[in-house]
């Protein structure tokens, strides 16, 4: 078993799209209309082609609850996911000089540096650096 594909909800297909690929360098891997204004929008990891995909879903446009789950934690200030990279400060620099808003700085906590920044589609993602 594998981990092939994960979700991240999105209130705004494109403007996520923009984002991920514009600000953060993430690569579109499928783009297929499903009618009704949905697309099956996913990403892939720019020097990670054949690893997991992000499928930026629109679950919160949709389902009341995960509007309500996306909420709640932005609101209390905790990360929908992770993305692991190798240099948090290097990342925060290149980030924070593209406009994206972090809500913690780098910080070093035992055996990683984190840092969490603000996706504008509704989430919080955490930025992290596994410490030698």
């Amino acid at each position: 078993m594998k981990v092939t594909l994960i979700s991240i909800p999105v209130r705004d297909q494109e403007k996520a799209r923009k984002f991920y690929t514009e600000k953060l360098g993430f690569k579109i891997k499928k783009d297929d209309d499903l009618g009704g204004g949905n697309r099956w929008l996913t990403l892939v990891s720019a020097d990670w082609e054949d690893g997991p995909e992000i499928l930026l879903e629109p679950g919160p446009v949709h389902f009341e609850p995960c509007k309500v789950y996306q909420d709640a934690l932005l609101e209390a200030g905790y990360p929908y996911t992770q993305f692991d990279v190798d240099n948090v400060d290097a990342e925060y620099e290149r980030l924070t000089k593209l406009g994206v808003e972090f809500s913690a700085k780098p910080t070093t906590l035992d055996t990683v540096k984190y840092a969490i920044l603000n996706d504008t589609c509704g989430n919080n993602i955490q930025l992290v650096e596994y410490l030698k």
